[in-house]
């Protein structure tokens, strides 16, 4: 991999990743859903710092890009889970690779 250039075109395969799971909340939201379905108020606690409105619009786009499955259950009041999906469990390696990334670099 390190001789390995990529070329970088719109659709290499680092832009499709970032578009996946770029940004500050998405990977988190990842994570906390490898082990188990979760309502918005539990991902909301297990995720102190983002705002209701935030993790919202990530789950949404999660769902969109077919990472997070969003079950409504129809019942009153309103029982929503989030899970990950098949290609969702696919970015739980790529965390792993970046939590090893990071205890590198820290310990350096």
């Amino acid at each position: 991999m390190e001789n390995d250039l990529i070329k970088v075109t719109p659709r290499c395969p680092i832009r499709t990743t970032l578009e996946l799971v770029g940004g500050k909340w998405k990977l988190l939201i990842i994570i906390q859903l490898a082990t188990e379905p979760k309502r918005l108020s539990k991902l909301k606690r297990d995720i102190p710092d983002i705002s209701e409105k935030m993790l919202i619009q990530e789950l949404k786009n999660l769902v969109d890009s077919e990472l997070v499955i969003r079950t409504n259950y129809g019942e009153v009041p309103p029982k929503v889970e989030y899970k990950l999906s098949d290609k969702g469990k696919l970015a739980l390696p790529l965390i792993g690779h970046m939590k090893e990334f990071a205890e590198q670099y820290l310990a350096q």
